[in-house]
């Protein structure tokens, strides 16, 4: 594993940056966003809908492209995409300038996951992938505390942390073309289609994600705003409690190492149940901050890990197509994020704090009975021809 270090550690910076920063810092900073630019809870919930929208198309184009363009050449659009959406934010005036910037950093997550999956799979072998994918998946935790500290330091100035966090996104772009392989296999150049559904356990991996998807809104575009609005936390508290979700998120790390240990099917469903627990744990923040800190830091700890197992799932069901084993859980779980965020900002408005963290609890309990209960063994399907590398 060690002659790909660079690739893990390019491959994880990425994450970090399309997922962390792109993608997730939207939730924290969303309080002082909707402050300056006058927005309600409903515009909100549809511009954070926006970048799980435009992830599903990132991932569509990733697919499509990938045979095509290669590996490398999609990261680096990630990068690209990452780095000009959150320039577009700095400078945003309103919800709509503010949803483009959004959601040109949300596309940049979807053309992110694909081409490293990709990747790994051409430069380790069926032993150290899972190792790889879950240090890689960890990228998003590492992304979220660096938000979260980032904001500490800046307190209120959300422009220039999307000002930093775009100049960051530049460094790891360059990174990103000395690291990451060029890999057009023969099975990368063939198009994917519907009859990939029919195989044994995709389309319940698909369905569990969609649940898990829609259920992880409620903290990740809301958690933040409710905790302000709420509870009464402060933004320097706020931030705080983005570093205990992305803290506790890095074990995701070792998702690899427990699949292996113990099943992908009882890590997956621990991981599940602590999105519901974490969710509906929210609600208690009424009776000390402690509780809120407490839920988030399970929250981010079993996202990761749930996040991590449906990867290396799909990479089993669909070994011969990396890039779709992949793609086409995490796409089900952006679809769901998509439906979700506006969904959850509606209910929100309807049913109050505790009703609507209830509701979307029990989505994530829903994903924990329609997962696949056994994946093939990834050995015994194709695996994706070597392809060149630069270091």
């Amino acid at each position: 594993m060690k002659r790909g270090l660079n690739l893990v550690a390019a491959a994880f910076a990425l994450t970090a940056l399309s997922y962390g920063l792109a993608r997730f810092a939207y939730g924290l900073l969303l309080p002082q966003i909707r402050n300056e630019l006058s927005l309600d809870v409903t515009t909100a919930g549809w511009i954070g809908g926006s970048a799980f929208a435009a992830y599903c198309v990132g991932i569509m184009l990733a697919f499509y492209a990938i045979g095509v363009v290669g590996a490398r050449c999609i990261a680096l659009s990630a990068g690209v995409a990452a780095t000009l959406g959150m320039g577009l934010v700095t400078v945003a005036s309103s919800g709509w300038t503010l949803g483009m910037g959004i959601g040109l950093a949300g596309l940049s997550t979807g053309l992110t996951s694909p081409p490293l999956a990709t990747a790994v799979a051409a430069r380790f072998n069926d032993r150290d992938s899972p190792k790889a994918n879950g240090t890689i998946n960890a990228g998003t935790a590492a992304g979220i505390v660096f938000s979260g500290m980032a904001a500490l330091l800046a307190a209120g100035a959300w422009r220039e942390l999307y000002g930093l966090f775009a100049l960051i996104g530049a460094g790891v772009t360059v990174w990103i073309w000395f690291a990451v392989p060029s890999c057009k296999s023969e099975q990368g150049a063939s198009k994917p289609s519907l009859v990939i559904l029919r195989r044994p356990g995709v389309l319940t991996l698909c369905a569990s994600a969609a649940l898990m998807g829609l259920s992880s809104t409620a903290i990740w575009t809301f958690g933040a705003d409710i905790l302000r609005n709420d509870f009464r936390f402060s933004d320097e508290r706020l931030a705080w409690v983005w570093v205990v979700v992305g803290a506790a998120g890095i074990s995701g790390s070792l998702t690899g190492v427990l699949t292996n240990r113990f099943g992908a099917a009882r890590v997956h469903g621990c991981a599940l149940l602590g999105i519901a627990l974490g969710t509906l744990g929210l609600a208690a923040t009424a009776f000390s901050p402690g509780y809120g800190f407490a839920a988030m830091g399970l929250f981010g700890a079993a996202y990761i890990v749930s996040s991590g197992t449906f990867l290396i799932q799909g990479i089993k069901l669909l070994a011969d197509r990396p890039d779709l084993g992949l793609g086409i859980p995490f796409l089900s779980l952006a679809l769901g994020q998509a439906v979700g965020t506006p969904l959850f900002g509606a209910t929100l408005s309807v049913t109050g704090t505790v009703g609507a963290l209830a509701i979307f609890a029990v989505a994530a309990c829903l994903a924990i009975y329609v997962r696949p209960r056994s994946a093939p063994d990834a050995g015994s399907a194709a695996h994706p021809e070597p392809c060149s590398h630069r270091q």
